[in-house]
This record gives C-alpha cells, structure tokens and sequence, in this order.
C-alpha cells in the first residue's frame, strides 16, 4: 500500500508540473490564463504517465545525456500523436491543432514541441524525479499513505466527472458533423432549428473544455455560437416554467 501511494503521489507531482508549464507556455502563446488540462483539477495526467514511461524506458541510458534527449525526442512525441489520434477517433474533432507551426506532421505533432519535450526530460529524470522521491520520504508512511487515498478520491471522480463533460462534447461534436452532411440542413435557417431540436437529449455545452482546447471552437465556431444560444434559450424557458 505504501509503495503504490508512494508511486500515484508521485504521478500528481509530475501531473501537476506539467500543468504549470502547460499553463505557463499557452499564457506566454495566447496572451490570457486558462485551465488548459483535460480534468477541472491542476493536473494534466498524460505528463504523469509520460514522465514514468521515460523513468522507466530510459534508466539504462542514464549516464549518456544526450541519448536521453534524443529518445526522450522520440517517446514523447510518440505519445503526444498517439494521443491525438485516440482523442480524434472518439470526439471526431481536433483537440490541438500545430498546422500553423512549422516543421509539423498532419497537425498534431511539430518539431518545437519535440524539442520543447526533449529537451525537458533531463529536468524529469535528474532533477523532478530524485527531489520528488526525497521529498515523499521525509513523511511518515501513514502521512503519505492517508493523503494518497484522500487525492485518489479526488482524482477519481474528477475524471470520471470530466469524462462525462467530454462525452457531452463529443455527441454535440457528431451532431454537428452529421449535420454538415444533411442537404436539408444547408437550407438558411434550417442548421439552426435542426441543431436546436437534436440537443435536446444533452445537457448544456462544456464551455471549460472549449477554453482548455481552443482549436475544437476554431473548428466548429458558427456551430457553438449557435449552441450558446440555444443553451442560454433553454435556461429562460426553464425559468419561466418554474416562475409559472
């Protein structure tokens, strides 16, 4: 028990820093400050996940840093466009989208983020890593063991609260994409009122996650637009109903 607390507080701390850069790097890029992970929480789980994959697959290569750069080039990029194309597959849409950047493959994966990562994973493996062990260790088991199981609480139903949100998403996201392929709904007018009767069935739209992936508004801004007034039409009539 104490060693897997160990390990999954140790996966937040890496979760959380990769928030921090995530969130530092978008600010520096968008000019404004936004939740930009997948859960409601400060962390972002695929930097966890990401920094123990490179613990792991790179500890026989410890002594030769540059290897290290190099690999850690290739893994986490790897990672970074299997990851897009899993997200792509379930939601229909982008969620990022590097076509701007240069020297990037189908969009989802570019050199500058490549080298960003690369160039990062000494920092994981010989700084965040040791100091992050040390740090764990100056608690006592019970210590560690007790605000592991409080975090795996939280963490647990934030995703499982955020994959509901997520969900929501992707069936406003296959409404959409269906739509763009009815002729009735080319009709002036028509995408609207067809838009408006075929979210009934869902509950109101994720603004977080469009602030978080800004490239899934880009790609369906005039649908969400629309969405955002059918939503805010829905909130007053409800109103009115619990007025009358």
């Amino acid at each position: 028990m104490y060693q897997f607390s160990l390990l999954f507080l140790k996966f937040i701390i890496f979760s959380m820093v990769g928030y921090v850069v995530e969130m530092i790097a978008c600010a520096i890029t968008d000019k404004q400050i936004a939740n930009r992970g997948f859960l409601c929480g400060p962390v972002i789980p695929i930097f966890g996940v990401g920094s123990f994959l490179l613990i792991w697959m790179l500890k026989p290569f410890y002594d030769n840093v540059f290897l290290v750069i190099i690999l850690s080039m290739l893994i986490t990029t790897t990672i970074e466009y299997i990851t897009a194309l899993i997200l792509e597959h379930i939601f229909h849409n982008k969620w990022w989208d590097y076509s701007k950047e240069k020297f990037n493959f189908q969009g989802r994966i570019c050199l500058k983020n490549t080298l960003l990562f690369g160039f990062g994973a000494p920092f994981v493996l010989y700084i965040l890593d040791p100091y992050s062990t040390d740090f764990l260790l100056q608690f006592k088991n019970e210590v560690v063991i007790t605000v592991a199981i409080i975090i795996f609480v939280l963490f647990v139903a934030d995703v499982i609260y955020s994959l509901v949100v997520a969900y929501n998403l992707r069936n406003r996201l296959i409404v959409v994409g269906d739509l763009k392929n009815e002729k009735l709904a080319k009709i002036p007018g028509m995408f609207e009122k067809m838009l408006a009767s075929r979210l009934k069935a869902t509950t109101k739209l994720p603004k977080r996650l469009l602030k978080a992936f800004p490239t899934l508004w880009k790609n369906n801004r005039k649908a969400f637009e629309i969405m955002k007034k059918i939503d805010l039409q829905n909130k007053k009539r409800k109103k009115k109903k619990k007025i009358s």
